[in-house]
C-alpha cells in the first residue's frame, strides 16, 4: 500500500518547470518573426486592437501579452498594451541593440510555426506538435495515448496532490467528487488525508479503467470508487465535495463555464467547489512560470491558464460564492467556492 502522506525530501519543482516552460520559447519566436514588438512600439493596443491588427484570436493572444507581461515586456495602462524600457532596447527591430536576429534561427520550429496557426485559428495543433495526432481531447479517447498521459499526470499527482490534500479543509464533509480524475491520485491523497471521507474518481472510458487498476494498486479502493461518464453531461447528485484539478484549464470559456454549471447543478445546497490549478494573477503580470505554462496549454488544448479574476467571475455568473484564491507553495493553488 502507498503512503499517500508521504512527502518528498526533497524539491522537484525546478525539473517540473523545464517541461511546463517548454513551449514558451516558440511563442516569443513566432512574435519576433511578426515583428510584433516594432508595431506595439508604435502603436499601444488594447487586446483587440491587437487581434484586429493581426488576425488573431482573443485566448490565444491573451497567453501571448500574459507571457509577455510577465516578462516584464509589455505593460497594461488602463486595458493598453505599452512597451517597457527593456522591450524598446532588445526587440524593436530600429534599436541598435536589438535581438531580433538572435532568433531568426528559430523560426522554422515546428513548435514556432504551429503558434501563428493557433493564433490565427484559435484551434490546437497536434500534441507535442505532431501534426497527424489527433486533437488532445479525441486522443484521450485512445487506449495507448490514454494510459500515457495518464501516467505523465499521475506522476506529477503524486507530488502536487499532497500539498492540495494537506491545505484543505474539509471538516464536515463526507464524500468527494474527483471530476476528469485521471488516475485518481488526488481522490486517493484526499481521502488519504481525510480519513473520515470517501471519493469517488469520475472520468470517461477508458480512462475509468485505468484508474480502477491504479486505485486498487494503492490499496484505496475500499474507500475511492469510479464511475464513468462525460463530465458534460451531468455528474452524480450524492456528493457534497466536487474537484477540478488540472482539469478546466484544458477547455475554452464556454465549456469551463458549461462544466461550473453543471456542478452548480449537482452539489447539494451548501457543497463545495475545489479548483485547483496553476493560476494566473489577477492582474495578468504573472506568475512567469505559470505564463510559460499556458503557452502549451494554448498551443495543444482548447485552454490556457486563467486568472484569479477570470475563475471568480466564471463562478459567479454560474451561481457560486467564490473564495480567494490559497497558494499550495508547490506552483500551484486553488479557490473553493460554495454553492
Amino acid at each position: 500500500m502507498t503512503d499517500l502522506t508521504a512527502f518528498p525530501a526533497t524539491d522537484p519543482l525546478g525539473i517540473y518547470r523545464y517541461r511546463d516552460g517548454l513551449y514558451a520559447v516558440d511563442l516569443v519566436t513566432a512574435a519576433l518573426e511578426l515583428d510584433f514588438f516594432s508595431w506595439l512600439a508604435a502603436h499601444p493596443s488594447t487586446l483587440d486592437q491587437i487581434c484586429a491588427q493581426y488576425g488573431f484570436h482573443s485566448r490565444p493572444a491573451d497567453v501571448m501579452m500574459t507571457l509577455f507581461a510577465a516578462n516584464g515586456w509589455v505593460r497594461s495602462v488602463d486595458g493598453v498594451f505599452h512597451l517597457t524600457e527593456v522591450a524598446l532596447e532588445y526587440l524593436v527591430a530600429s534599436s541598435e541593440w536589438f535581438l531580433g536576429p538572435y532568433y531568426a534561427s528559430l523560426h522554422e520550429r515546428p513548435i514556432a510555426r504551429d503558434f501563428l496557426q493557433v493564433l490565427r485559428t484559435d484551434k490546437p495543433a497536434g500534441w507535442s506538435g505532431d501534426k497527424a495526432s489527433f486533437d488532445w481531447h479525441k486522443a484521450m479517447e485512445q487506449e495507448d495515448f490514454a494510459r500515457k498521459f495518464t501516467a505523465a499526470m499521475d506522476c506529477r499527482g503524486r507530488y502536487l496532490a499532497q500539498a492540495l490534500a494537506k491545505k484543505l479543509d474539509l471538516t464536515g464533509r463526507s464524500k468527494l467528487l474527483d471530476i476528469g480524475a485521471g488516475s485518481g491520485i488526488y481522490a486517493c491523497s484526499i481521502a488519504a488525508e481525510h480519513t473520515h471521507l470517501r471519493a469517488v474518481v469520475f472520468d470517461q472510458a477508458p480512462v475509468d479503467r485505468i484508474a480502477g487498476k491504479l486505485i486498487a494498486e494503492r490499496g484505496c479502493a475500499e474507500r475511492v470508487s469510479v464511475t464513468t461518464g462525460n463530465m458534460f453531461d451531468g455528474l452524480p447528485t450524492d456528493c457534497d465535495v466536487h474537484l477540478y484539478s488540472n482539469v478546466l484549464h484544458d477547455w475554452g470559456t464556454a465549456e469551463v463555464k458549461k462544466l461550473l454549471e453543471v456542478s452548480y447543478a449537482a452539489l447539494p445546497a451548501g457543497g463545495l467547489l475545489i479548483i485547483h490549478d496553476a493560476f494566473i494573477n489577477a492582474e495578468k503580470t504573472g506568475p512567469l512560470h505559470v505564463a510559460e505554462y499556458s503557452c502549451l496549454l494554448m498551443h495543444s488544448t482548447q485552454g490556457k491558464c486563467y486568472s484569479v479574476g477570470e475563475y471568480a467571475e466564471l463562478l459567479s455568473e454560474v451561481g457560486f460564492v467564490p473564495g480567494a484564491y490559497q497558494d499550495t507553495a508547490v506552483g500551484r493553488g486553488f479557490m473553493v467556492a460554495g454553492k
